[in-house]
This record gives structure tokens, sequence and C-alpha cells, in this order.
């Protein structure tokens, strides 16, 4: 039986801190400062739906949705208490871990169990492999998590990272960047990339999608991010949090088309059929797996985790090294039943 990680004293908190919150009309609502790591998408919806169903109610939590700047912010935000919880790709979450071991950051829930890392480049072009992005431009914010963990992807398929031109650029200039032929191709996550290319003119199958994970980097995808000194401070908030987040994320799943009306709610130009379909590629490319059709959300297994930290760490040659019980708990979980799709 695959050993996971488990409720264990690497975070130094109480065995009492290991009860399910108990919530009354009485309590003060838990607030907590909250941001996701891009603008507000279907790839979101979970979010936006707990936020609207009732689940925030149901855990008395009281946490405003921030659109994020990039996965490679998140961290940076959350240790200096901008936010108190973070939604980001775990690689630029663990590459700050090693790069700032005292700040005490550690991921308390993984929601998309696969990465959705690309590169991405005209179906009608000349690159049709990975290898032949060198020397090439290629456009993204600097933030961005497909160009921040780009140098494990070109260290996987053998690109010299000296020969890529980086295009530094906001977010909503990277995708018109391909469009225009200004760039030769983008980094991010497809869910953001793949339609919002659609968006601009560039179907599916004008796109050439290049995964990392393709390239052997079998890693974890999206999770919440905090802080020690937030779980010793706010336990019950981060608790209910994950719960509320954790069930967003299942209902969702079971009831997408009205995800998709929530969300629509929340941003009211939101183009409705073109988020049902980042919803939907979200799902099957980064919730929909093996271990979570078989065990739930936040399945985290020690050898996964481990070498998704050894692949950042070797290829950025970073101080420290973090191990998989001091990146991540599951302390703050709801029950597995919760956690099932």
């Amino acid at each position: 039986m695959t050993q996971t990680i488990g409720r264990r004293a690497a975070l130094g908190l109480g065995a009492g801190l290991l009860a399910a919150p108990r919530l009354s009309l009485a309590q003060a609502p838990h607030r907590v400062k909250f941001t996701l790591d891009w603008a507000i998408h279907g790839g979101y919806s979970f979010a936006i739906a707990a936020e609207r169903n009732g689940l925030f109610r149901k855990y008395n939590l009281e946490m405003p949705i921030n659109r994020g700047y990039g996965s490679g912010r998140v961290p940076i935000d959350i240790a200096a208490g901008t936010y108190e919880l973070g939604f980001g790709d775990l690689t630029p979450q663990l590459r700050f871990m090693a790069e700032n071991p005292d700040r005490g950051l550690v991921c308390v829930a993984i929601l998309y169990d696969r990465s959705p890392l690309s590169a991405t480049v005209r179906a009608d072009g000349p690159i049709r492999e990975p290898k032949q992005l060198a020397g090439k431009t290629l456009a993204a914010p600097e933030f961005d998590g497909g160009r921040q963990i780009f140098p494990v992807f070109a260290q996987a398929v053998g690109i010299d990272l000296g020969s890529i031109n980086w295009m530094s650029v906001s977010p909503e200039l990277r995708e018109p960047m391909l469009v225009q032929r200004r760039a030769d191709g983008i980094t991010g996550f497809v869910t953001s990339t793949a339609l919002s290319l659609k968006a601009l003119g560039m179907d599916l199958p004008q796109q050439r999608i290049f995964y990392y994970r393709d390239a052997g980097l079998d890693f974890y995808g999206s999770g919440l991010v905090t802080t020690r000194a937030v779980l010793r401070d706010k336990p019950e908030a981060i608790r209910a949090a994950v719960g509320a987040l954790t069930e967003g994320m299942v209902w969702a799943y079971r009831n997408p088309a009205e995800a998709v009306t929530h969300l629509k709610a929340r941003e009211a130009l939101t183009d409705a059929a073109i988020e049902a379909e980042r919803q939907k590629l979200a799902f099957d490319q980064m919730l929909l797996s093996d271990t979570v059709r078989q065990h739930g959300l936040s399945f985290v297994e020690p050898a996964r985790m481990k070498r998704q930290i050894d692949a950042t760490v070797d290829t950025f040659k970073l101080p420290s090294r973090p191990t998989p019980e001091q990146a991540y708990t599951d302390e703050f979980l709801p029950a597995p039943p919760v956690r099932m799709l």
C-alpha cells in the first residue's frame, strides 16, 4: 500500500488542532486574506462557487477572492504577509521554500493533481518539438509559472537555456504576442493560454502545446500555500478555508454548468462558453488522474513529492532541500469522504 504523507508533527502543532471545526452562529467569522495566481477564469470556478453557493457560510468563512499575477508571485506575497493563503502551482512554492527556508512556507492542500505547465507555439510554424525552442523568443510575464519552471523543462528536453530570448510582457499581452507573430512561443498554464488564444481567433487545432509533464516531469499541480506562523496563529481559519475550497472543487466537478453560472455572476464580462470550456480543460488536464479517482483530492505520495523537490533544487542549484514533510502537511484537510469526486 502506498504510504502518504500523514498527520505528523512537522509543524510542531498540538494534537488538539486536528479536531474538526465546530461552527456556531455566535462565532466571529474566520477571516483569511486569499489570492489566486491569475485572473479569475473557469479554472478557478471551484473557488467562486464555494464563495457563492453557501460553502463559505457553512465554514463560517470570510475570505475575499483576489486575482493573482503569476504562480511565482504567490509565495512572495504569502511570505510578505500580503496574503495569508494562496493558490498556485506547487513548483514555484517549492523553489521559494528552498531559497528561503526561514520564511516557513508550507503547502496545506493539492487541489489540482497534475501540472498544467506548458509552452505553446503556432501549429503552422516550424517548431515541431520542444528542442526546437532553442534560440527562439518566448513571451511571458516574469512571474508566470511556466516561465519560472522553464529551466527544469529545458534541462529535461535538452535546450540550452542561454539561447532563449525572453520577452517580458504583462499578462494580458502574452497571447497577443503569439497571435501577432511577435514571439515564437509563450509559456504558462494551458488552462490560461489555450482558451485565451482561442478567444483571439487561434483555436486549439492551430496551437502546438508542449506539456512539461510529457518531458517526464510528473509534478503535482496547484495547491494552497501558507506559512507556519499563520498556521500557529489562525489554525481554525486555515482549516475552514481549506475545507471550503476543497469542497468547492468537488462541487464544481459535479456541477460544472452551475459553477460557470456562479463565475458569470461574479464576473459580469465572463464569456460563459469559453469559461465552460476552460473549466473542462482544467478538470481533464489537471484534476482527473488515477490517483484522484481512487483516493480523492490531495493524496500526496512522498516519493513523487521528493522527485519534484529534487528536480527543482537540482536545476536551480538551490541552497537547501526541503523534505516532503517540511513542504506539505495534510493536517488541515477535511475528512477523506469529503475529498472524493
